[in-house]
């Protein structure tokens, strides 16, 4: 039995990973395996044909896939599984794929990834929990995957051979009733191998002691996210900065993901925009999709306009860095000076902002974007 498992051609910084467990687990039963990515020409007729999906304004290039393959192997069955097909099973449907998975295809949860199909590629992910106690209204995660579970107490034996990184993708890890055993891992891995550490959903900044902040300061990592999403997790955000930056990780080193466009006003995004940046963190802000969106930035929220969307963006092309703001001098001072969002957003004269863009701290900040246009992409269900 051959098993072609197909990527369609939409933007993604990380491989297919079910698609890859799906190969593992194929190869345990004896059969042969091939990732292809988009519309091509496999090297051998197959006999399943497996398609995943990621964010649902991506739909359009994954009927492609379904309905390019479905004419070209009309004899093999056609799966279509992953976020969009979760989401929207209905839609989904409409591809043209004989069957539609939703959720977790349990029976390849334990399987490590065939990294081998995708040799450019340096980091071990892993999720050492599933889903979220948490019910964030705007969150994919425990509409699927439900509450906290799955919870691995090791992992060190799940660390493909040649990686560099470890990247986790639990929703919530300091929820795992094993977090204390899992960190204890990645602080041996990353001072034994030197093995680098990425929270790449973002920790709970509610749940960070003082002794996950230290756990975390004896790991290689190159930044720690949270997620502001409303004024009522500020103090919770302000606390956990300063918890790390106690244990030595640089207030710089820190990003928060900002909501936007969601249930809240531009003055209100302004005010928590304000608060990372005097934090001396980074502010990352991320524009609301409903679950169910089919363009991508295509909403509006009900407290904003388009005039205000458009205000922010062209402010954050001219001055944000890699679709953020660190906390350079000129921007804190810019931000500590306004009272509102037209104010703080307001684009500044030419040759004022070639002004600020000269002050020291500037060039000292800019040799670390490139960390913070990583740390700024798009992330899973949490993005939304």
């Amino acid at each position: 039995m051959h098993i072609l498992l197909v990527e369609p051609a939409y933007y993604s910084r990380y491989p297919p990973l079910g698609l890859l467990k799906i190969a593992s687990y194929y190869r345990d039963k004896g059969a042969s395996v091939e990732l292809v990515r988009g519309c091509v020409v496999p090297n051998h007729k197959p006999d399943q044909i497996y398609v995943t999906s990621l964010f649902t304004w991506a739909w359009e290039s994954v009927w492609d896939a379904v309905r390019y393959y479905k004419s070209k192997y009309p004899g093999s069955t056609v799966q279509l599984g992953g976020l969009y097909a979760s989401i929207m099973e209905e839609h989904a449907s409409l591809s043209g794929a004989d069957h539609i998975h939703t959720g977790i295809l349990k029976e390849v949860e334990d399987f490590i990834p065939a990294y081998d199909l995708v040799p450019e590629w340096d980091a071990t992910i892993l999720q050492t929990s599933r889903g979220c106690n948490r019910q964030c209204p705007y969150c994919a995660v425990w509409r699927m995957e439900g509450k906290i579970k799955s919870t691995k107490d090791k992992i060190s034996g799940l660390i493909y051979p040649g990686h560099k990184r470890i990247i986790l993708w639990d929703n919530n890890i300091l929820q795992s009733p094993n977090w204390r055993s899992i960190f204890d891992e990645l602080i041996s891995l990353s001072q034994s191998r030197g093995l680098k550490v990425d929270f790449n959903q973002g920790l709970d900044a509610r749940l960070v002691t003082y002794e996950a902040a230290e756990k975390i300061s004896r790991m290689k990592t190159s930044c720690v996210r949270f997620s502001y999403d409303n004024k009522s997790v500020g103090q919770k955000i302000e606390n956990a900065i300063n918890k790390l930056n106690e244990y030595g990780l640089r207030r710089r080193h820190v990003g928060v993901y900002i909501l936007f466009n969601c249930m809240d006003s531009p003055d209100d995004f302004f005010e928590r925009v304000r608060h990372v940046l005097l934090c001396g963190a980074v502010a990352m802000p991320l524009r609301y999709q409903p679950l169910d969106s089919l363009k991508y930035n295509n909403h509006v929220g009900p407290f904003w306009g388009k005039e205000r969307l458009e205000q922010f963006c062209r402010f954050r092309r001219i001055c944000g860095f890699g679709g953020v703001f660190p906390p350079y001098k000129w921007l804190v001072e810019r931000f500590e000076k306004s009272q509102s969002f037209d104010e703080a957003f307001e684009l500044p004269q030419r040759n004022s902002l070639l002004e600020n863009r000269a002050h020291k701290d500037y060039y000292e900040s800019w040799r670390r974007i490139q960390d913070w246009k990583a740390a700024s992409s798009h992330f899973l269900a949490k993005e939304w």
